[in-house]
């Protein structure tokens, strides 16, 4: 794309080579200023037309010398455009190959539509915790900003099969509708269920009424802003301190401490034993906050004698440390 700085230095040179030939006319020839000016234009657009005054043989030179100039920088402009368009074109091309060629391979992926101030938070969250992200957008400004903060991307509309496609929707893990239509939103649950039957689908309603909606489309969770940051504030003047608890156990990097949610597998070494008999809290320094079984019902503070089955997922709080340790026995066949 052609800079704002070439363009302001051409205009300059236009406007200086105009002054020029109006000032030349008017000291050589002694013409008036509309004459002078007159001549000017038609001498740079070289249109042809009579001369004004006959000119004198000082006048006839400088005129000579006004059209090379002319010329000359009619030539330099077009340049300058043909190869901005050609950069831009060619620059454009090679950068959509390279990211193409980058999501060849690309599975088990995260796709986010959307590049607002909510789609750039959640892209930045995910990347910290190493979770690959694709960008979908079709804004230039939020291209770039998606380019410059390191992210993959596939520029074009969401709404579109073949945009989701070229995202690799169909081998992606999860799909996050952050647009600000809530119509398009839909839409592209629509589609990406229809793409991938196991996708997990979280999409954003601005509109209450569209949650409904959503969750129909094919969404496993709608998330309306508004509403959650609502509650929070309301949270943070109720309850100040559960609210602080909460900020350094979910998004706080100070403190050795967070909250996951861990899924147990077939072969796990916590297989069919209760939370005691696991020994979380002892190995670990793990806390079970609650258990979701596979028929999504929530177990809030399970009983210690609480037994562990495959496809459980554990929510618990504790350090990184004991937490990746507890990862790795849940999926874990390895019992040596």
């Amino acid at each position: 794309m052609l800079g704002i700085k070439k363009i302001v230095i051409l205009s300059l040179m236009v406007l200086g080579l105009w002054v020029l030939g109006t000032c030349g006319y008017v000291i050589i020839e002694g013409w008036g200023f509309r004459d002078a000016l007159y001549m000017t234009a038609i001498t740079l657009s070289t249109v042809g037309y009579g001369e004004v005054n006959p000119l004198s043989p000082s006048g006839q030179i400088f005129t000579i010398i006004l059209i090379v100039l002319g010329v000359g920088l009619f030539f330099y402009g077009f340049s300058i455009l043909f190869d901005a368009f050609l950069e831009g074109h060619v620059k454009g091309f090679l950068e959509r190959k390279k990211m193409a060629k980058k999501l060849k391979d690309l599975n088990g992926h995260y796709i986010i539509c959307g590049y607002g101030r909510i789609g750039s938070t959640i892209a930045c969250t995910l990347s910290e915790r190493g979770l690959p992200v694709v960008i979908i957008e079709n804004d230039p400004d939020a291209l770039e900003q998606i380019k410059k903060d390191g992210h993959l991307w596939v520029e074009g509309d969401a709404t579109r099969d073949e945009v989701l496609k070229q995202a690799r929707v169909e081998v992606a893990k999860g799909v996050v509708c952050v647009l600000k239509s809530d119509a398009d939103n839909v839409y592209i649950t629509i589609t990406a269920r229809w793409l991938n039957p196991g996708l997990l689908i979280v999409a954003r309603a601005s509109d209450p009424r569209a949650e409904t909606k959503m969750i129909q489309a094919g969404a496993d969770r709608v998330i309306s802003p508004y509403e959650i940051g609502a509650k929070r504030m309301a949270l943070a003047i109720l309850q100040p301190t559960v609210t602080e608890f909460l900020d350094l156990a979910v998004h706080s990097a100070k403190f050795d401490l967070t909250i996951e949610q861990i899924e147990i597998k077939k072969g796990s070494m916590i297989e069919d034993k209760s939370i005691k008999e696991s020994g979380l809290r002892q190995k670990y320094g793990v806390t079970v906050l609650a258990v979701q079984d596979p028929r999504k019902q929530l177990i809030l503070s399970p009983d210690p004698e609480f037994v562990l089955k495959v496809g459980y997922i554990l929510v618990a709080l504790g350090p990184i440390e004991g937490l990746n340790r507890l990862k790795s026995i849940a999926k874990a066949s390895d019992k040596t």
